[in-house]
């Protein structure tokens, strides 16, 4: 048997490398898959003038509590907007501090998508 051992850890070593070199360019594959897919829902979004129609959407690609999430964090960034203090937000929503946070510091970035978001938001009104 020992005479083999070094046949099947070669082997073995073999198998695990070309299983890293397969997962890896699938990775790769599907991340630039998931990438056009993300592009192309965009741009479909964006041609869609009917709010009743996006939320019937929304309600069929996104779960009960995906919709949650992503309303709370366009809550948290209305709020942060208006001069609601992080601490404030946390208590009366019962958000973590870090999710507050990270909405603050998107708004604050220059070109921040939050802030145009909030300006198209307001000239709705």
């Amino acid at each position: 048997m020992r005479l083999f051992y070094p046949y099947y850890y070669f082997i073995s070593r073999l198998d695990i490398l070309l299983f890293y070199i397969y997962t890896v360019s699938m990775n790769e594959n599907d991340e630039e898959r998931l990438n056009d897919s993300y592009d192309e829902l965009c741009s479909l979004i964006a041609g869609v003038n009917d709010a009743a129609f996006l939320k019937e959407f929304f309600g069929c690609l996104f779960t009960p509590a995906e919709r949650k999430d992503f309303s709370e964090r366009w809550l948290l960034v209305k709020e942060i907007d208006a001069g609601v203090t992080q601490r404030e937000i946390a208590k009366k929503y019962n958000m973590s501090l870090c999710k507050i946070t990270r909405g603050s510091k998107e708004l604050r970035k220059e070109n921040s998508a939050f802030r145009k978001m909030l300006d198209i938001s307001k000239t709705k009104k």
